[in-house]
């Protein structure tokens, strides 16, 4: 718990706002841009049949209203030192959605 703690705090700073939700109930209003996120399966690499190192992987869904934003490259350079990237950029609801793996 304490690492997805450190996580939404690292979150809420790449963000520049506290609009960060971790796995919401519907009834919560989200106010946008808003990071909803949550753990994903871990990528485990192995050695000697044991588990050598584990790298919790997390599903970040950044949502705003405007198309043009640069907020998700931020996000990504904000988590430089750790595996971040985009993986698409979608339309839903007239809100722009990009979906970012975060190995953290």
């Amino acid at each position: 718990m304490a690492i997805r703690l450190d996580l939404h705090r690292e979150l809420t700073i790449a963000l520049g706002s506290g609009n960060v939700y971790y796995q919401p109930p519907e009834s919560v209003k989200l106010k946008y841009p808003c990071i909803v996120y949550s753990k994903d399966r871990d990528r485990v690499e192995r050695a000697d049949n044991r588990h050598y190192v584990v790298h919790p992987q997390w599903n970040l869904i950044l949502i705003e209203h405007d198309p043009d934003s640069d907020l998700a490259d931020g996000i990504v350079d904000h988590f430089n030192q750790y595996c971040c990237s985009i993986d698409r950029r979608y339309r839903a609801d007239n809100l722009y959605h990009t979906a970012i793996t975060l190995y953290y």
